[in-house]
């Protein structure tokens, strides 16, 4: 039986660190992995060439621009990776019919609802990178309207640089720590969501659109940070600050969390607790 051939873009980043660490649990699927410098996602004529060379079944855009304070700066290379590269990829997989899977974020959103963002809900970005990230969305379903998309929130993993890492680091450094307590959203464990992406691609149906995926549970950073604290029995004392002493370049959704409804409906895909992930991701790193 013929392997369906899955183009991974993003390769050295923590979804595409995730997928590759799972690439072998599926054997139906032969992967193609291109790092930024294999790949700059935002040579547009570099990025047919490839694609043309290698003629995937599925294209998997786990590459972004994701320094979110400093897309405030880098508007047009923020919109320039986030925003057309993605309607490449996507008129490419129009053109050869291929299926085009996309990441995006919770950030497309305005942080202002009081209970979890359903896929229909009206948009609204605050900061450039969300905005780069919205005009992606809105890139792949002009240029290939059978695109699946994946919004997802505050992803994490045991490599690269997130938010779990920082506060280990800093954990050891410091007596004591001041955490945003007015953030409230749901962490993404990164193999998690690299799992229900190739789940989607080996389930045998395509059902195009936009989905929500996150772990379980209802939290603030501050509540992520007690919780690796109290993980690793760190000394180091965890104070709750509203965001407004965190100022940051970029502003935050102050809600963020995500209905993972439709994906459970469609998919059957069910994300385990935030909890849960956390503690695997803290056993590869302490």
């Amino acid at each position: 039986m013929k392997k369906i051939t899955v183009a991974v873009t993003g390769a050295q980043g923590q979804l595409g660190k995730s997928i590759h660490e799972l690439a072998a649990s599926y054997p139906a699927l032969e992967f193609v992995f291109l790092s930024r410098s294999d790949m700059p996602i935002h040579h547009f004529e570099l990025v047919r060439e490839f694609l043309q060379g290698i003629r995937p079944d599925v294209v998997i855009n786990a590459a972004a621009y994701t320094a979110v304070d400093r897309a405030e700066q880098e508007k047009d290379l923020a919109f320039q990776v986030n925003g057309e590269a993605v309607g490449v990829l996507a008129a490419w997989c129009a053109k050869h019919g291929s299926r085009f899977i996309h990441v995006s974020t919770d950030y497309v959103f305005d942080g202002d609802s009081e209970k979890p963002y359903v896929e229909t809900d009206p948009t609204g970005p605050r900061s450039v990178y969300g905005a780069s990230k919205l005009e992606g969305e809105r890139q792949a379903l002009q240029y290939l309207d059978q695109s699946i998309i994946l919004r997802t929130s505050w992803v994490y993993a045991p490599f690269g640089k997130n938010f779990v890492r920082t506060m280990l680091s800093l954990m050891k450094e410091k007596e004591s720590l001041r955490v945003v307590n007015d953030q409230i959203g749901s962490p993404t464990y990164a193999p998690d969501l690299a799992k229900a992406i190739l789940d989607i691609i080996v389930s045998g149906k395509w059902v195009p659109g936009i989905y929500h995926f996150s772990n379980a549970g209802r939290i603030s950073w501050y509540d992520f940070a007690v919780a690796i604290q109290q993980h690793i029995r760190s000394a180091c004392r965890v104070e709750p600050i509203p965001t407004s002493e965190y100022p940051t370049p970029a502003k935050r959704p102050a809600y963020s969390l995500l209905s993972t409804e439709k994906i459970r409906s469609v998919y059957g895909i069910v994300p385990r607790s935030w909890k849960e992930a956390l503690k695997e991701c803290l056993a590869k790193l302490v």
